[in-house]
């Protein structure tokens, strides 16, 4: 399939970065004050890791293609806390995708370059109007090089470790502090060693470090960047 690299009228906005550098939350939370659409591109590599893991199908390319092109997945945000949930053949995972184990298999997954060329479309489709808040790590280099506004959230992997091991601690998992740094400090290694579409900042996106900032300081931060015409 070809892909258009004509710019489009749809506005996007980028926010990439590490696990748990908060770029979920916020980018919910934007798309929301927006009402804009919202692409969660981890969830999809997460849920085509589950996927392959359901149905038996062996991590290598060739093998994982024909699943690429047809992952059936729906998402749809619950009112009530405003999460992300996904569904596969109108089964709710999302749980079952929210593990460290899954997270590895899809940083893992991520590596095949024609896994991600298969996603590329995918995501693209995304971008409707009014416009598209895209979270991730590659949706301001690769996917939407494009962009109106261009954010990458980082933070000491410390803090990161603490807001995930809270996360999983919630959710009822039974991890350990040192476990989720150290699964962490792998992913954070794969992602930005792998040979197609690194983790890396990229080119004239707006840094911010979230280690000590509020999930609303760092709304208010994103928001002060925005283009007047999406100010309200």
């Amino acid at each position: 399939m070809l892909l258009s690299t004509q710019k489009s009228s749809i506005p996007v906005i980028t926010i990439d970065g590490p696990s748990a550098s908060g770029k979920g939350t916020i980018s919910r939370l934007l798309a929301q004050e927006l009402s804009w659409h919202f692409l969660d591109s981890g969830a999809i590599y997460r849920a085509a890791a589950w996927i392959a893991v359901s149905t038996e199908t062996p991590f290598k390319e060739e093998k994982l293609l024909p699943l690429m092109a047809n992952l059936d997945l729906h998402f749809s945000v619950v009112d009530s806390d405003k999460t992300l949930r996904v569904f596969w053949q109108q089964h709710d995972i999302t749980p079952s995708i929210r593990t460290p184990e899954i997270g590895q298999l899809a940083s893992q997954l991520g590596v095949y370059p024609k896994v991600r060329h298969a996603l590329l479309a995918y995501q693209r489709a995304f971008r409707r109007p009014p416009g598209l808040i895209a979270d991730g790590r590659d949706m301001g280099t690769v996917v939407f090089p494009d962009a109106e506004l261009k954010i990458f959230l980082e933070a000491s992997l410390e803090e990161r470790a603490k807001r995930r091991y809270l996360q999983l601690k919630v959710a009822g998992k039974h991890v350990s502090l040192n476990a989720v740094r150290a699964g962490l400090a792998q992913r954070d290694c794969q992602d930005r060693e792998r040979p197609v579409a690194p983790l890396i900042v990229p080119q004239g996106a707006v840094t911010i470090d979230t280690t000590s900032l509020s999930v609303q300081e760092v709304l208010q931060l994103i928001k002060s960047k925005l283009p007047p015409a999406q100010t309200k």
